[in-house]
């Protein structure tokens, strides 16, 4: 935890997540990659009735599978090709909850997906009953540095809606946190160099 605290990730995410906890009432983190796990950095946590059924006794410096988490399907499918291979070599995947993938073949496609949609879920994955999606957080030199994610319990809200009514903010706040880490978009540097009237 002492070296995550030190790129002061946890740091910088702490308002971001609890504001985008107060915005949607479901529980919010951040997560790193490492090798086929995921390490927990921070997390606010619902205050809904039922939110024990997602805890899971995670805290930061918590580590999950990453081919079964969103956050850790989103880290992995924005790795480079020969990497993300790498890695994929030492995932042996095993069910662990209703719709686990099993398949190395289907999580390569499924990281393809990601990486072009920008967004991943996670449908009942991990644990039976658990909802997830997640979306990058770029550090300055455009890499992905970290997911953040929002979880919720099916007895509280579809994956539909969860996707359809809450995505956008949770991309937002993962871009203004991207943003105070230092990251610009391609458009954002070209107006900059635009030059004024």
């Amino acid at each position: 935890m002492a070296a995550l605290n030190a790129t002061g990730l946890r740091e910088h995410s702490r308002p971001h997540l609890q504001e985008l906890r107060r915005q949607s009432s479901y529980t919010v983190s951040i997560a790193v990659l490492d090798r086929t796990e995921i390490v927990h950095v921070d997390r606010a946590r619902s205050h809904r009735r039922g939110q024990h059924l997602i805890d899971n006794g995670l805290v930061p410096g918590s580590r999950q599978p990453a081919y079964c988490t969103a956050m850790g399907k989103l880290l992995l499918a924005y790795l480079p090709e020969d990497e993300q291979q790498e890695i994929l070599s030492e995932i042996k995947p095993t069910r662990r909850a209703p719709n686990t993938i099993t398949s190395r073949r289907t999580l390569r496609d499924e990281l393809a997906h990601i990486h072009e949609a920008g967004l991943a879920t996670s449908d009942e994955e991990l644990t039976p009953g658990l909802y997830a999606m997640a979306a990058p957080v770029r550090s300055v030199d455009g890499e992905i540095a970290a997911a953040m994610d929002m979880t919720a319990h099916s007895t509280m809200i579809s994956l539909e809606e969860l996707v359809d009514h809450l995505s956008p903010h949770l991309i937002a706040s993962a871009d203004r946190l991207s943003a105070q880490l230092g990251y610009r978009r391609d458009d954002e540097i070209a107006n900059d160099r635009e030059p004024t009237a």
